[in-house]
Formats: C-alpha cells, sequence, structure tokens
C-alpha cells in the first residue's frame, strides 16, 4: 500500500475524509430522462434524485409532496424542464430558496418560451445543450473531478450520434407523411422527421386537461376513418377518455398506432428510449 492510501486509511480512522472521497454532488431533476442524464455525465460523483418517474403517472396531474420539498431543500443542482410543463418545480424553488443551489431550466437552453410546447426532451438539441449546461455547472461546483465530467460529456454526445443518423434516415423516407397525435408529446420529433402533424386543436385540448370540441373530435375521427393520416402517436402515460377513444378507433381502422411516453420507461437510458420509439416509428410505416 503507497504512503498516500496508507495516509488517507488513517484519515478515514480519525472520521476525517481526503479531497478525492468528498460526498457526492446532489442533483434534483424534475423528470427523470434529465436524471438519466446527470447520472451519465455525474458518474460516481453525483447523486441523483428523479421526482417523476412512474411510467403510469400522468406528468400534467403531478402535485408535489413534502419530500420532493424535502429532495430540493439538500440539492446543490436542480434541473427542470420550464415552459410551464413543470410549474410545481418553480413554486418550491420560490418557496425554498438556497444561495448556493444553481438551477438549470432546460427550456430555456435554446430559447423556448412559454406557449410552445413543452416537451422540449423530444428536441435532440436541447438535450445535447442541456449535457453541456450541466457538465458546465458540475465542473464550476466540483472543479477538482472536472475531466471525469468533460470525459464523460463526450462519450454521451457520441452516444447520441446515432439516434440523429437514424433520424435523418426516416426523414428521407417519411418526410410529408400525414400523421396524428392524441396530445403534442411527439411534437418535435414529428418536425425533426417531416411529417405533417393534423389534428393540433385536438392535441392541445387533451394536453391541457379540457374537453376537445365536438368539432375537432369529428375533424380526427374522420381523419381516422378514410385513412387521411398514416399513424396515430398515442401518450400511453394520459389518460383522457377521447384520447383513449382514438386509439381505439385507429385500431379498428386500421391505421398504425406507436405507443409513446413522457417518461423514460424502467430500466432504459434516454438514448434507448428514444432510439426504441424511432424503431416503432419506422416499424409502424415500413417500405
Amino acid at each position: 500500500m503507497s504512503k498516500r492510501a496508507v495516509f488517507g486509511a488513517f484519515l478515514c480512522l480519525l472520521g476525517w475524509s481526503t479531497m478525492s472521497e468528498a460526498a457526492p454532488i446532489d442533483i434534483v431533476a424534475a423528470e427523470n430522462f434529465y436524471g438519466d442524464v446527470a447520472k451519465q455525465i455525474g458518474g460516481a460523483d453525483v447523486k441523483v434524485t428523479s421526482i417523476l418517474s412512474n411510467p403510469d403517472q400522468d406528468p400534467h396531474l403531478f402535485e408535489a409532496s413534502p419530500s420532493v420539498a424535502r429532495a430540493l431543500s439538500g440539492a446543490r443542482i436542480v434541473i427542470y424542464s420550464g415552459i410551464d410543463y413543470d410549474p410545481w418545480m418553480e413554486k418550491l424553488l420560490t418557496a425554498a430558496k438556497a444561495v448556493d443551489r444553481r438551477t438549470i431550466v432546460v427550456a430555456e437552453l435554446t430559447g423556448h418560451k412559454p406557449g410552445d410546447n413543452p416537451h422540449v426532451w423530444y428536441d435532440m438539441a436541447t438535450m445535447l445543450a442541456y449535457a453541456q449546461a450541466l457538465t458546465d455547472t458540475l465542473v464550476a461546483v466540483d472543479p477538482a473531478h472536472q475531466s471525469g465530467y468533460r470525459q464523460r460529456l463526450g462519450k454521451f454526445q457520441g452516444s447520441m450520434t446515432p439516434i440523429q443518423t437514424t433520424i435523418s434516415a426516416l426523414k428521407a423516407r417519411l418526410a410529408g407523411t400525414p400523421v396524428t397525435a392524441t396530445e403534442p408529446v411527439f411534437g418535435y420529433m414529428f418536425e425533426a422527421l417531416g411529417m405533417q402533424v393534423r389534428n393540433m386543436p385536438f392535441q392541445m385540448a387533451v394536453m391541457n386537461n379540457t374537453e376537445p370540441a365536438a368539432s375537432d373530435i369529428a375533424a380526427f375521427e374522420k381523419d381516422l376513418k378514410t385513412h387521411q393520416v398514416k399513424l396515430l402517436v398515442y401518450n400511453s402515460q394520459a389518460s383522457d377518455p377521447a384520447a383513449v377513444r382514438m386509439q381505439k378507433l385507429a385500431k379498428a381502422s386500421h391505421v398504425p398506432v406507436v405507443a409513446v411516453t413522457e417518461t423514460t420507461p424502467p430500466g432504459k437510458t434516454y438514448q434507448a428510449w428514444m432510439m426504441g420509439e424511432l424503431d416503432a416509428i419506422d416499424k409502424a410505416l415500413p417500405k
């Protein structure tokens, strides 16, 4: 054993710690896809708590509990989407101010504003900007481990290349294809794929937990029955009766249905999640 290791062991016996054994940085992410990326970049030097991670929960109906407030009180870095997707986070942070806490509002990194589609994690440019912002924040908070953070950032950026390549290949084949959805959760990906999205008034109503207008329901039903759309993307985490009805009608009309989610499924990384959904689109619309 080296003299340095012996000295470190001696300090531990005294109840002290060396600089390399400092406690990991506490990170709280409002959504688990941000938390997953934080784990990938932070490695063993961070401890990540993700608040929204239940695949059976509708994120739009989430209400923060006292345990969430407690987690935030000890966080060194807090990450949330912004632009009204997780307004409960803003309220909690306002109520529990901390001088040394760093906050990353992901939507703002790429210029998104309230009124834009809030599902910004389906925008690859936004996720890459988030990864860079997180790395910069970690380096500022914990410069002793900056080489590790930057190395893992490079690895994450490299892992996003296959996703971008797949998007480009699908766009070359599917651009202009008319599609629809029960709500705009997949909107940024549709845009990246160059697909034409129909029935937006219906989608916005479902996202905002309001009843779609009768005319919007009728237009949606007509699109499915007459095959004006080639695909329905269904948010499996939303329980709106109108959305469920459209999913059933699509299947009865032999319009392919692809289920997507608003949180990363258990056991998957963000990258595997995105690739899985792109693969589902590819299989639903064969050549």
